[in-house]
C-alpha cells in the first residue's frame, strides 16, 4: 500500500543540465522507474533517479512517458513536463518479480506440506525453475559484458559468474529442503481451514490459526 508521504513522483527535465530527473515515490516506484530505463543516484544529501546520459531526446521522452504511465496505473500522483505526459494506453503489467512474489502468497495460504513443496518447486526446478533461470541470466550477462572490450569488463564478468555459482549453491540447498518437506506429507497443525466459516462463503478458503481439533474420543473403558 502506498503511504501518503511516498504517493507523489515528479518527472522533469532539469533546465540547466537537460537531464531527465525523477524524484519521490517509494521502493515500488523505484522499481517502476528502473524498469522504464532510469538509473538510481544515491548521495549523502540527496537521492533520485535519472535517465542515462547517452539517450537521444526522443528516447528520453519514450522512457519518461512509459514511467509516467506505469506510475499512474499503480496509483501514484505525478508532476511531469508536458512532453512526458503518458498516452491513454494502459501500461500496467505483471512483472516477473510480482509473479515470484505470488509464490510467497501460495506458501502463506498453504495448509499441507504438499502445497509448499509445489510452490518451492517453482524456485528449485533444475530445468525451468526461477533460480535456474536467474543463474542462466547471470552467466549470459557475463559473456555479454566480457565482450564489450573495456579493461575492467573481464573482472565484471568474473564477478557475475561467481554470483551465478553462489546462486547455484542456494538452489541446491533449497532443493534439499524442498525434498525433505515432500517426504513429510502432512497437514500444518495451525494452518487448517477455519471450521467456523460456511463452505458457500467467500472466506471459506482463508486459513486461520485456530488450534487443532481435539482427538476423537476412544471407546469407553470397560468396568467390572
Amino acid at each position: 500500500m502506498i503511504t501518503p508521504d511516498h504517493h507523489h513522483v515528479s518527472i522533469e527535465r532539469e533546465p540547466h543540465t537537460d537531464e531527465v530527473i525523477a524524484r519521490g515515490g517509494d521502493a515500488r516506484a523505484a522499481g517502476i522507474l528502473q524498469r522504464s530505463g532510469f538509473v538510481p543516484v544515491v548521495r549523502a544529501h540527496d537521492s533520485y533517479h535519472r535517465l542515462p546520459f547517452a539517450l537521444a531526446t526522443d528516447e528520453q521522452v519514450l522512457h519518461a512517458a512509459r514511467a509516467a504511465g506505469l506510475l499512474t496505473s499503480h496509483g501514484y500522483s505525478l508532476t511531469t513536463d508536458p512532453e512526458f505526459a503518458p498516452s491513454r494506453q494502459t501500461f500496467a503489467y505483471v512483472t516477473l518479480g510480482q509473479q515470484v512474489a505470488a509464490v510467497a502468497e501460495r506458501i502463506d495460504r498453504a495448509t499441507h506440506t504438499q502445497d509448499v513443496t509445489e510452490a518451492l518447486t517453482e524456485l528449485t526446478a533444475t530445468h525451468d525453475g526461477v533460480l535456474d533461470g536467474a543463474h542462466t541470466c547471470l552467466t549470459t550477462a557475463a559473456t555479454w559484458i566480457e565482450e564489450l572490450g573495456d579493461a575492467g569488463d573481464p573482472a565484471r564478468a568474473g564477478r557475475l559468474r561467481q554470483l551465478a555459482e553462489y546462486l547455484d549453491h542456494v538452489r541446491g540447498d533449497l532443493a534439499g529442503m524442498r525434498n525433505d518437506l515432500a517426504e513429510r506429507h502432512a497437514n500444518h497443525p495451525r494452518r487448517t481451514a477455519c471450521p467456523s466459516v460456511d463452505d458457500n462463503e467467500r472466506e471459506a478458503s482463508v486459513t486461520c490459526s485456530c488450534p487443532p481439533a481435539p482427538p476423537a474420543a476412544g471407546p469407553p473403558r470397560r468396568t467390572r
